[in-house]
This record gives structure tokens, sequence and C-alpha cells, in this order.
């Protein structure tokens, strides 16, 4: 039998949408790409795995982003699993105007030349298969190429707003 019931039903909306998707805990992941005038990379919380065989994962992201440029021009992307001891670094690259990849940053060139993140709790290059128009967002598929899983510690989450960690 359902609970009593708290306030009223809304009508779709991008604020019933922003205040649905704020009470939803998510893993935070960082996108990188080689951009034309050098690396580029946002904070997603939109990471998801789509299929085992071939190994394929999408993420969502704003054509207005100005990562979106290199990220619709890109062959290879980076997708990096931060952890809880990141939380300037999901802010960095999660704010506008940010130089995200300037010191303390601390990245090298991976394969395909794509900006791998240190430090990271895994971390996977992935050939970019389709971007999908969806409203103001395109949603990339990607197909896992190389990564590394074996970075050490507790996953990052953003819920209500903020980026938090796991409580035991």
């Amino acid at each position: 039998m359902p609970g009593p019931r708290r306030g009223g039903s809304q009508t779709a909306s991008p604020d019933l949408l922003r205040a649905v998707f704020r009470r939803h805990a998510a893993g935070v992941a960082v996108i990188t790409a080689r951009g034309a005038s050098g690396p580029v990379g946002f904070t997603a919380t939109s990471l998801t795995s789509v299929s085992a065989d071939p190994p394929l994962l999408s993420f969502g992201i704003g054509t207005g982003a100005s990562s979106w440029p290199a990220i619709a021009e890109a062959d290879h992307v980076g997708v990096h699993i931060l952890g809880e001891h990141q939380q300037e670094l999901a802010a960095t690259f999660a704010r506008s105007g940010a130089d995200r990849f300037g010191a303390p940053t601390a990245w090298h060139e991976g394969p395909e030349g794509v900006p791998i993140l240190d430090g990271v709790l895994a971390w996977l290059v992935c050939r970019v298969h389709a971007r999908v128009p969806a409203g103001d967002h395109r949603i990339v598929l990607a197909e896992v190429v190389v990564g590394d899983p074996a970075g050490t510690g507790r996953p990052l989450l953003y819920h209500q707003g903020r980026f938090t960690a796991l409580r035991d």
C-alpha cells in the first residue's frame, strides 16, 4: 500500500528533472579528449555501461559545453572513474572557464593521444562509435579499447548538488 502523499505531481519541466535527479546518487567520471588546441575534459555523472560484448559505454554532453567541439570531432575519448579523494579535481572539470589541465591536475598522454588523469580509480580509452542527438545534449556511444581498473580507493559520488563519499 502506498505511503502518505507528500506534495503534488508536477508537469514535466527542466526544473522537475533536475529536482528528481538531485535525489539520485551517481558516480563521478571525467571524460577527456585531445582537441585541436590541446586537451579538453568535463565532469560527467551520466556514464553508463551499455554492452559487455562488444564493450560499449555511453555518456551525455551538452552541445553548449566548452568540450563539445573537441568531443564532436574526437575519434577516441578517455573515461576516468574518480575516487573520493578527488573532489577538487571533479570540481575543476565541472567549473566553466577553469584551467582543467594546469597544475595541480596530474595527467599524461595515453593510448591514441588521449589525456589520462593520474590517481583515478580506473580509466578507459574508448573509440567513439556514435553521437546521438538528445535534446540539447548528445549521447556518445564509445567502445572500450584499453584501460586500467587497478586504482585504489573508494568512489566519488554526486548527490543533492554536491560531491560526496560513500558512508558505511
